[in-house]
């Protein structure tokens, strides 16, 4: 199922780490599980503006444009945006760049893994129709694992966190311990969906060996890619290794979860489609029938085809309140 924790898309970050004195300087800009977290690093005197760490989901911009800017108006020192620096390239974690870009005139910094995909925009590459819309955008450069970047006065270490996405970075202040982890590891729900595992790339020993890279640094705090900053680390460690050896024990159930995600966020963009139609859109998606034909037998039960697997998954989204039945349509809830 999806995350049980879904904050209001607006509500600000938890009082209890806002007020941790290691994220003075830091806005977090805490997004509902569907909309990735901003979070705005202000410019330390001398530097040329702030950095924000991604921009959300592509259907939330203009929200995001509107809470990037009242952040900036706020900014003790330098109120402009210097660069956007991208952990990975779901569509919920670059939705803004375009708009940011455009309105803010701010480069942008991706890893280096899909920087060739971005240049020539190819959509097949960046599993557009998997992970959903982005409006296209350009980009400065790339911010390779080892490779650092100082904003807020403090020298941000990318460290490589493969697992959820081959591609995806966490941001370290090894000074003030404070860990931007983006869906590498959450506070109560584990960490982000296993993608490359549903298509047989593997995915479950890099999870794990990026847990074990966070376990390794003197973390004091962390500000995850969903949910409210953080303090126990431990907890939240115990509590993704136990999911991912759930997992690992049942990799069905984390197909079946993943496949929930993904109808979740396709009804999240449209608002509002027929039924038949979402089911076509599923049934059609590579990803979902790369899993449907590596997991779909062994998850369907008597449900024989991809589009009785989906439907149930419909049902089921619906049985939880994530989506409405309304007639012949789906409704985002």
């Amino acid at each position: 199922m999806l995350p049980a924790a879904a904050p209001h898309p607006t509500r600000p970050a938890a009082a209890r780490a806002v007020g941790h004195p290691a994220l003075q300087g830091i806005v977090v800009l805490e997004r509902g599980w569907l909309s990735s977290n901003n979070i705005l690093i202000h410019a330390a005197p001398g530097e040329a503006g702030a950095v924000l760490v991604d921009t959300g989901h592509v259907v939330h911009r203009e929200q995001t444009l509107a809470l990037v800017r009242h952040a900036l108006a706020g900014a003790p020192h330098v109120p402009a945006l210097a660069r956007i620096v991208n952990t990975h390239l779901h569509s919920d974690h670059c939705g803004g760049n375009a708009l940011l870009q455009r309105e803010l005139g701010a480069p942008i910094v991706i890893p280096p893994g899909l920087a060739d995909a971005v240049r020539a925009w190819d959509l097949a590459r960046l599993s557009h129709d998997d992970f959903g819309r982005r409006e296209r955008f350009h980009i400065a450069g790339t911010l390779a694992p080892g490779e650092s970047f100082v904003a807020g006065a403090r020298r941000w270490q990318a460290h490589a966190a493969p697992g959820h996405d081959p591609h995806s970075l966490v941001l370290f202040d090894a000074g003030a311990g404070v860990l931007l982890s983006a869906d590498a590891l959450w506070e109560s729900a584990g960490f982000g969906v296993v993608f490359p595992e549903l298509v047989g790339e593997g995915g479950f020993d890099e999870v794990g060996a990026t847990l074990d890279l966070i376990e390794r640094l003197p973390v004091r705090v962390v500000v995850p890619g969903h949910g409210a900053p953080f303090t126990d680390v431990a907890g939240a460690l115990a509590r993704a290794r136990a999911r991912l050896q759930a997992f690992r024990a049942d990799p069905v159930r984390h197909a079946r979860h993943a496949a929930k995600v993904l109808v979740k966020y396709h009804v999240m963009e449209e608002r509002r489609l027929p039924r038949a139609e979402l089911v076509r859109w599923a049934a059609a998606a590579p990803l979902m029938q790369q899993t449907w034909r590596r997991f779909g037998d062994a998850a369907a039960g008597a449900e024989r085809t991809i589009e009785h697997w989906v439907e149930g998954f419909v049902r089921e989204l619906a049985g939880h309140g994530a989506l409405a039945l309304e007639g012949g349509d789906v409704v985002d809830r």
